[in-house]
């Protein structure tokens, strides 16, 4: 019996790896009358066949390596198979085998004005699958949220009637459950994503005295904890994260009197240290009042900003500390100043979300309803970029996007 045998409780007798490999690649392209998703196991039972005469044996870990290198959002037709299947896929094992081959694929998880449930997308947005219900109580459906990735978790962070919470959605176990709290609770924060990490950073304290926070910490998927991290140099709310050269960057946002920051600054985790980045906004960036954070994005470790009030898109020159436009992207950020504009990385491209009226390629308006979805290979030396629209049918249409938050895993 094999290691993943024994951890399991398998028994060949029943479900031979011939069987397990002949089921997947043909019972894999049998499709599912299930509404909220285009292909999915929740109402399927497995099937436990036995092809054993027709199909050359495989080990458990070959099997295991082949499928840790299929995409993430085709692991729903494992649970079709047998319950050998289902518990491999609810184990973690083929996430863990992803991690230590370098499987990387990134997954959009959105929530849309007026939607009830979160929607999964993969990277073409081809593949939407509605998560389960989030078992919140009404005031924190009702209520702002801030949601952010680490790994397979997703976190999303807002106020229930007794106080601030983070649920918590595994993509291994495909549930929400409450995650563990920030050290000092918040909203209006900058957050970032590394593999298995996420960074918090600034924001409004949630305790009695509101205050505008210059603390930092950092979740770790592995251990499901938050760890504190040396605090800024500045005070900041709705300010804006990324990640870039392996550096956590925290850039705009509002100190404690309500002046808006110019200046970002980097924590290195090497040295243990914030160093602050003067005037990185004040000189390309113009500053709007009642707008939303930064909306940020890091391609190839190329920081682009995408700034509301022109609807202009700009990379930043990390040389000479300015920006550069690269022309308007497909959306119009105006409208809400920011506010319901998903502006992610998603890989090697940009992703855009959005709605209302639309500029062409030619820099003109157009009339356009609903959710508009783009994407872009950005390249810093273009003079402009070309944006490509996905066709999502018909998914949501509601354009005002609430919470977006990319997983790659």
């Amino acid at each position: 019996m094999s290691r993943l045998e024994g951890s399991i409780g398998f028994s060949r007798r029943r479900y031979g790896p011939r069987s397990r490999a002949r089921d997947f690649f043909e019972g894999a392209n049998e499709s599912s009358s299930n509404e909220d998703v285009v292909g999915s196991s929740d109402s399927v039972e497995s099937q436990d066949a036995d092809y054993s005469s027709f199909v050359p044996s495989l080990s458990d870990e070959l099997i295991c390596q082949i499928w840790a290198r299929f995409p993430s959002s085709e692991y729903w037709k494992l649970g079709l198979l047998n319950r050998w299947s289902l518990d491999l896929l609810k184990g973690g094992e083929l996430y863990r085998i992803r991690r230590d081959i370098g499987v990387k694929e990134p997954s959009v998880f959105m929530l849309a004005s007026g939607e009830a449930h979160w929607w999964v997308c993969d990277r073409q947005f081809r593949y939407w699958r509605k998560l389960p219900i989030l078992p919140s109580d009404p005031c924190f459906a009702a209520g702002d949220k801030e949601s952010l990735c680490a790994g397979t978790h997703l976190l999303v962070s807002g106020n229930q009637i007794e106080g601030v919470v983070i649920w918590k959605y595994d993509l291994v176990l495909d549930r929400w459950e409450i995650g563990p709290p920030m050290i000092s609770p918040r909203c209006l924060f900058a957050s970032a994503n590394c593999g298995d990490f996420a960074f918090v950073a600034g924001g409004i304290g949630m305790g009695t005295k509101r205050e505008v926070l210059n603390s930092a910490e950092l979740y770790n998927r592995e251990s499901q904890t938050w760890d504190e991290l040396p605090n800024m140099n500045k005070q900041r709310k709705l300010c804006a994260g990324c990640y870039m050269d392996r550096k956590f960057y925290v850039i705009g946002g509002q100190d404690g009197e309500g002046n808006n920051l110019t200046c970002g600054e980097f924590f290195d985790a090497d040295r243990n240290e914030w160093k602050l980045i003067p005037d990185m906004l004040k000189k390309d960036v113009p500053i709007a009042t009642s707008r939303s954070p930064p909306l940020l994005a890091v391609v190839d470790n190329e920081l682009y900003f995408l700034e509301a009030s022109s609807n202009q898109l700009k990379v930043y020159l990390k040389k000479s500390n300015s920006w550069k436009e690269l022309g308007k992207v497909p959306v119009r950020a105006d409208h809400s100043r920011g506010w319901g504009i998903a502006f992610k990385s998603l890989g090697d491209e940009l992703l855009v979300i959005g709605g209302g009226p639309c500029y062409s390629s030619s820099s003109s308006a157009s009339t356009g309803h609903g959710m508009k979805i783009y994407t872009c290979s950005p390249d810093p030396n273009a003079e402009s970029l070309q944006w490509r629209i996905l066709d999502i049918g018909s998914k949501p249409t509601s354009h005002f996007v609430l919470n977006c938050a990319v997983m790659v895993a």
